[in-house]
């Protein structure tokens, strides 16, 4: 599995976050949440919606399935004039990151995140940076079907 090497550019979202850990998933009742209340936001600049972490220092190195972190379901927006009652926003920084396409439903996403982190990461030249984690889920995207196709985007900087 070979990624993609990407420079994003700053990207404006709208969505809903709930705190949680690997032992404690909420994600279905994160995107519960805002699923039904999609339309409501009224500026997106697409059809995909994005499926964001945010880690605290040391979360990687320190790695524990009850170690919490930040959750987030967003659309990308134009601007954040318009934010439905109940969401909020987020100002996702560019930069560097690796894309990986995952073909496949969520059962088997655990053995792409570890070759990503045990496998190809050590062996890459990169170094894992500290921003946000996230998940892009366009059209091909099938909420765990057969099929289904998301790209994992890992921010990383080079190694000095």
């Amino acid at each position: 599995m070979k990624p993609r090497i990407e420079q994003l550019a700053e990207k404006k979202l709208i969505g809903k976050r709930i705190t949680m850990s690997l032992a404690q998933n909420k994600t279905r009742e994160l995107w519960q949440s805002v699923m039904p209340r999609r339309r409501e936001i009224l500026n997106p600049l697409g059809p995909e919606f994005y499926s964001m972490q945010l880690y605290g220092s040391g979360y990687f190195q320190d790695f524990s399935p009850t170690t919490e972190f930040e959750k987030w379901a967003t659309v990308a927006v134009t601007d954040f004039d318009s934010v439905p009652q109940g969401m909020e926003t987020f100002t996702l920084p560019g930069g560097l990151y690796a894309v990986f396409l995952h073909r496949a439903d969520d059962s088997t996403a655990d053995q792409t995140f570890r070759h990503i982190f045990e496998n190809w990461l050590p062996a890459s030249g990169y170094l894992l940076d500290d921003r946000p984690h996230f998940e892009l889920l366009g059209e091909k995207y099938k909420n765990n079907g057969p099929g289904s196709e998301e790209e994992i985007w890992i921010p990383i900087k080079a190694r000095t």
